[in-house]
């Protein structure tokens, strides 16, 4: 047992920097894109019964399957990121939810309109838009 905590202890120590830029990394990303995510919403989003997918050319398929595949890796690094986060200093909620809201997963439009639900949250985001010159969201209609 003694072992198991001195390698934890070892493991932090050799790998407290690595944490540290991290957090800083996602908390500075986290301040700069979610405005820029947040203002690119249209504002009837969340008014859908269901998602609204793009038409896609056969022919770019294959560039369509490389950047959702691309998008799940970084989502899946970014909640991994995010979880570990909950335990060390940073972002760890941030990191978490930009992870989830990049990967595609089925239920993820639920899940978004539960989210963006909660009053708290729907005020933030309108108060972001409202900073960057834009409409409110319209809450889900359900």
């Amino acid at each position: 047992m003694h072992s198991l905590i001195s390698s934890g202890r070892d493991f932090v120590s050799a790998y407290a920097g690595w944490f540290a830029i991290t957090s800083l990394v996602s908390f500075i990303l986290g301040l700069l894109l979610a405005p820029v995510i947040v203002s690119r919403i249209p504002a009837d989003y969340f008014t859908q019964p269901r998602r609204q997918h793009a038409p896609v050319n056969s022919r770019q398929r294959v560039l369509q399957l490389l950047i959702i595949g691309a998008k799940n890796v970084v989502g899946v690094i970014l909640v991994l990121a995010g979880l570990l986060m909950l335990f060390i200093p940073g972002q760890g909620l941030i990191t978490l939810l930009l992870g989830l809201m990049i990967m595609n997963y089925p239920g993820k439009y639920a899940l978004e309109c539960w989210v963006i639900e909660r009053s708290p949250v729907l005020s933030a985001m309108n108060w972001l838009r409202a900073k960057s010159g834009q409409v409110p969201l319209l809450p889900p209609d359900r």
